[in-house]
């Protein structure tokens, strides 16, 4: 274990993340809205924190291994949700604990979307934007942005896109060099951010909300600047241009890389999980659409299919925006939405859930396994896009999903202890671990009536949701921690 050059990427990775609160504090000043001195103070302290660990270990040019990335990952995410939380700590218009702050800060670095606050219409704008722009930071990954420039420090970058990298295809580069690799991605990602502020813009938005609702589109997080979320605008435009870029939002970054470079929008078509995913989501919304036109929730055959398409896209992507809610539809809905969440989107994408390319291999095996039982002596191989998968890839997935169904057991029984009740604790470990955000029962709105302990489950929820439970569980394993 590197420790020494751990401490030093960790320093340098938090003096990158306090110039993220510049924007902030310029907001504060701009609109005077009282929120000054709190991101002043989180962003000297986070400054100060991050140069003392990097100043005296700057001249350290070990190259990390893979087991040093993994330990970075999880321990810059848990430092950073809790510099995170200092301005929303420290702001004297929101008064909340420890607990709720770390919870705020968490949700937001992790895109989870779930909330413990309550009147965003009044609160300042710097403590707004800070929300969302936590969002758009944890979408992609602080660390891949960071890969982006590590080279320059001396620090080799691949071990911690393997890391940081969601979905079970970990090995592929883009480019021959990890730091080309990060900036495409960003430039993807940053390019399809300022789309959609545009559209939303052109909608009706003002600027503020058009940017902050970018943010949290393309992160595919869900906060809002609004309680009422995008329901606050009642526009049927500003609901289909939020489908639109949680659609692509949830499809493989690495293939919009493909698509980009090569000039061949086919690319999309040919590409198995997407063609899994949209077959997915059209059968949910066909399902979704024709309950509520059954049972005549709303008014009209308009209203119904884009309150319908949106909230099937918005949860099925786990990004978590709503209209006039999904809590109280009627029949099985709003537990087959929030089951539909444990899929999410694609991998390599900024949706949460356990990847859609896992459920093809989960089916796929589960076929092939069936076809060996009917012909024991036959050779039959798993296979995406008539090319063979390599059998430690179908064993990662398996691996993958049993820890997935334990943890979500486990997670949701701990949550029952603290005395919530048996809807709201296992909708709240679904959201949580799905990086979803809105659930059931109690936590349909928000979070903020829980106990501290319920909120401190979810925490960690969130964060092994986030890091898809093997970056963080590997740690807990004695064999990581040997020499």
């Amino acid at each position: 274990m590197q420790s020494l050059g751990v401490l030093r990427v960790l320093g340098v990775l938090l003096v990158m993340f306090s110039t993220t609160l510049l924007p902030p504090i310029l907001i504060a000043l701009i609109s005077k809205d009282g929120g000054l001195q709190p991101f002043l103070v989180a962003y000297v302290t986070t400054l100060f924190v991050g140069g003392a660990l990097w100043v005296p270990l700057r001249h350290q040019r070990r190259e990390l291994r893979v087991r040093d990335g993994f330990l970075i990952v999880v321990l810059f995410w848990t430092v950073l949700a809790l510099f995170g939380a200092l301005p929303l700590l420290l702001s004297a218009d929101l008064e909340i604990s420890i607990t709720d702050a770390l919870f705020e800060s968490m949700s937001g670095l992790t895109t989870t979307g779930a909330t413990v606050l309550t009147g965003l219409d009044a609160l300042p704008a710097s403590i707004l934007y800070y929300r969302q722009q936590l969002q758009w930071l944890g979408g992609m990954g602080i660390i891949v942005l960071a890969v982006a420039v590590m080279p320059m420090l001396g620090v080799g970058g691949m071990q911690l896109y393997r890391a940081e990298t969601p979905g079970p295809m970990k090995d592929n580069k883009l480019t021959p060099r990890i730091t080309e690799t990060a900036k495409a991605l960003w430039y993807i990602y940053l390019g399809l951010t300022v789309t959609c502020a545009l559209a939303y813009w052109a909608a009706g938005m003002t600027f503020f909300d058009a940017v902050s609702h970018a943010f949290s589109t393309v992160a595919i997080g869900g906060f809002s600047t609004h309680d009422a979320s995008l329901g606050f605008f009642n526009s049927s435009a500003i609901a289909l241009i939020a489908v639109c870029f949680m659609l692509i939002s949830a499809v493989n970054f690495a293939l919009h890389f493909t698509v980009v470079r090569g000039r061949s929008p086919g690319a999309y078509l040919r590409d198995p999980e997407v063609r899994a995913f949209a077959g997915f989501v059209l059968v949910v919304i066909l399902i979704t659409v024709t309950l509520l036109v059954a049972w005549g929730v709303y008014s009209g055959a308009g209203e119904t299919l884009v309150h319908g398409i949106f909230h099937v896209v918005s949860i099925g992507t786990t990004t978590g925006f709503t209209t006039t809610g999904f809590h109280w539809w009627p029949s099985f809905l709003p537990v087959m939405l929030i089951i539909m969440s444990a899929v999410g989107g694609c991998a390599g994408s900024t949706a949460g859930g356990m990847k859609m390319i896992r459920l093809v291999l989960l089916y796929k095996q589960g076929r092939r396994e069936i076809n060996q039982l009917i012909h024991p002596s036959a050779i039959f191989s798993v296979k995406l896009g008539n090319k063979p998968v390599p059998d430690h890839v179908i064993n990662a997935v398996w691996g993958f999903f049993a820890l997935y169904i334990l943890s979500y057991v486990g997670l949701s029984l701990a949550m029952a202890a603290t005395g919530t009740d048996l809807v709201t604790a296992f909708s709240a470990v679904t959201a949580c671990l799905n990086n979803l955000g809105p659930g059931l029962g109690a936590v349909a709105q928000n979070y903020a009536g829980l106990e501290s302990q319920a909120k401190w489950i979810l925490t960690i929820t969130m964060l092994l949701g986030r890091l898809e439970i093997f970056t963080l569980l590997v740690l807990l394993t004695p064999a990581f921690w040997r020499s």
